[in-house]
């Protein structure tokens, strides 16, 4: 058997890519412009990204030359923070945080603010009827998550007791929500 010469062969496979390439130009025409426009925005982002590493690399060396008043120690005025108003004449609103605690269906995840947990605490230690079902279960140690896992295994009278107990003691809304929620689940069984 003969074998064709190269240089023949070589023209066959450029004549059969040509043929094959010619048959998807259709498909590669209505594709062109959007992969030209891919890759030019491509080029330009890793252009960005390129000239971003450059000027980090000289912030680094600018930082650690001894220069005066480099830019990223300049203020603009429009930032005003807590510590700069400090000992200025009210001239800038700054927010209170002594705000009501959260109430409604949000409330079961909010924590109530600082002086509020304190009068809580006191309230916990004034002298206060205290039933068995709140001795039994430790209710005052009790985090929210720590009662919803309880609330199932307590009968009624234990719950609206409980109840009682918190609107008397600490008055704690998220407490308070969820024990409704289970006394009004627990009635309608």
């Amino acid at each position: 058997m003969t074998r064709v010469p190269f240089a023949a062969r070589v023209a066959a496979g450029v004549a059969v890519t040509v043929v094959e390439e010619a048959r998807k130009l259709p498909g590669t025409a209505v594709m062109f412009p959007m992969t030209v426009v891919s890759e030019v925005l491509a080029g330009t982002m890793r252009f960005q990204q390129q000239v971003t590493a450059l000027a980090i690399k000289g912030d680094q060396v600018i930082a650690s030359l001894p220069l005066v008043g480099t830019p990223d120690q300049v203020q603009p005025s429009w930032a005003v923070f807590e510590e700069d108003s400090i000992g200025t004449e009210g001239d800038v609103d700054i927010p209170d945080h002594d705000a009501p605690p959260a109430s409604g269906r949000f409330a079961l995840y909010s924590t109530p603010p600082a002086d509020a947990a304190a009068t809580a605490a006191q309230q916990a230690t004034a002298p206060v009827d205290r039933p068995d079902i709140v001795e039994m279960v430790d209710y005052d140690t009790l985090a929210l998550a720590q009662l919803r896992a309880r609330l199932r295994t307590l009968s009624l009278d234990d719950l609206e007791t409980l109840r009682e107990y918190e609107i008397g003691s600490l008055q704690r809304a998220p407490f308070l929500t969820m024990l409704e929620n289970r006394i009004t689940t627990a009635k309608a069984k």
